[in-house]
C-alpha cells in the first residue's frame, strides 16, 4: 500500500550515499535576471539537466534498482522519455534487462537515449497513461519489476536526494521553483525540506496536474497537452506525493507554452544551457514574471532536464 509517511528525511539521507557512486553532484550557476531583460535580481540555477541520462530521473531509477530485488526478467517502466532513459541507463550500469514503454508524443532525442542505453523500446499510445497500461500488462505477463515514474516509494526517496544536494549547495535559499508533472520530483524535494523553505510548483497551462489536484483536494484527471506534454503531462499527480504537496508546497503557478519556449531560448542564448520544455518550465515562471520574488528573497530555480535538440527551439 502506498504510504507517503514513509518518504522521510531519514530515508532520503540513508539512500543518498548508496546512489552517490552512480549519480552526479550537479553544479549551481548564479545568474542575474537583468541579463534576461528583467529587473536585476540574483537567481541560483541548479543544473540537474547535467545529470546522467539528461535529467533528475537517474536518482529515482538507481534507488529503485538498488533498494528492490530485480528479477531475472529485468525491469519495466512507462515514460514520456526521461524516466525511461534513466531506468535504461541504471539498468545498463547495474547489469539488468530493461523494457521501456513510451507514448507516440515522446521526442526523438529521448528515444535515441533509451535505445543507446540498450533497453528494449516499445512506442505506442497517444499519451503516458496508455504507455503505463501497456507496461503494467507486460509486467504481469513476464514478471519484470515495475518502476513507476512518480507514484513509487523508492522513486520519491531517490528524487528527494536532490533536495538534500540543493540544501548542501544553497543553504541560504528561501524559495525553490520546481516543475511538476506527476509530482515525484517536487514530492521528494518537499519531503526533504519539510517546510523549511518555500517550495513553488510550476506547471504548463496545458497540463495543470497539481494545480487541479489542489483545487479538488485530491489527485484528479487534468488536461495533458502542451509543448511539455512528453515530460509534464501524466494526466494526474501521484497519490503518494499529494499529501506531501498539501503539507509542504505553497502553491502551483501555471506558465504558457510561449513562456516555456522563451525560457528555453533565453537559457541557451544567455548562458548556453540546453533545457527541454519541462526542464525550462520553472525558469519560465521567473522570466515571464508569473513568479514575482520579494526584494530580499533568495530564489533558486531547478533546471531539471536537457533531453532535446537545441535546433528545436
Amino acid at each position: 500500500m502506498l504510504n507517503s509517511r514513509t518518504i522521510t528525511r531519514e530515508r532520503i539521507a540513508a539512500v543518498e550515499p548508496r546512489i552517490r557512486p552512480y549519480v552526479r553532484h550537479t553544479p549551481v550557476m548564479r545568474v542575474d535576471m537583468a541579463d534576461f531583460g528583467r529587473p536585476a535580481f540574483p537567481v541560483d540555477l541548479k543544473l540537474e539537466c547535467l545529470q546522467h541520462s539528461g535529467s533528475f530521473k537517474a536518482r529515482g531509477a538507481f534507488t529503485n534498482l538498488l533498494e528492490r530485488q530485480v528479477p531475472e526478467a529485468g525491469v519495466v517502466a512507462a515514460s514520456g522519455g526521461n524516466h525511461g532513459a534513466a531506468v535504461a541507463y541504471a539498468a545498463m550500469t547495474l547489469g539488468h534487462k530493461a523494457t521501456i514503454f513510451v507514448p507516440e508524443v515522446s521526442p526523438p532525442a529521448k528515444l535515441e537515449r533509451i535505445r543507446g542505453y540498450g533497453a528494449e523500446l516499445v512506442v505506442g499510445g497517444a499519451r503516458y497513461a496508455e504507455a503505463l497500461a501497456a507496461s503494467e500488462d507486460f509486467a504481469q505477463k513476464t514478471g519484470a519489476l515495475q518502476i513507476h515514474a512518480f507514484n513509487q516509494e523508492e522513486t520519491l526517496i531517490g528524487q528527494g536526494t536532490l533536495g538534500l544536494e540543493i540544501e548542501a549547495d544553497l543553504p541560504e535559499i528561501d524559495t525553490l521553483l520546481v516543475a511538476v508533472g506527476g509530482g515525484g520530483l517536487i514530492g521528494g524535494i518537499a519531503a526533504w525540506f519539510s517546510g523549511r523553505i518555500r517550495i513553488i510548483a510550476i506547471e504548463p497551462e496545458g497540463a495543470p496536474t497539481l494545480y487541479c489536484a489542489f483545487e479538488a483536494g485530491k489527485p484528479v484527471d487534468a488536461p495533458a497537452e502542451g509543448i511539455a506534454a512528453d515530460s509534464l503531462a501524466p494526466k494526474r499527480v501521484g497519490e503518494m506525493m499529494f499529501p506531501i504537496a498539501e503539507a509542504f508546497v505553497e502553491r502551483s503557478i501555471l506558465v504558457g507554452d510561449d513562456g516555456i519556449v522563451a525560457a528555453q531560448k533565453a537559457l541557451w542564448d544567455r548562458v548556453r544551457i540546453i533545457a527541454e520544455p519541462g526542464g525550462a518550465a520553472a525558469f519560465a515562471a521567473m522570466l515571464s514574471g508569473r513568479y514575482e520574488p520579494s526584494p530580499d528573497e533568495r530564489v533558486a530555480v531547478l533546471v531539471c532536464g536537457s533531453n532535446t535538440n537545441p535546433a528545436n527551439f
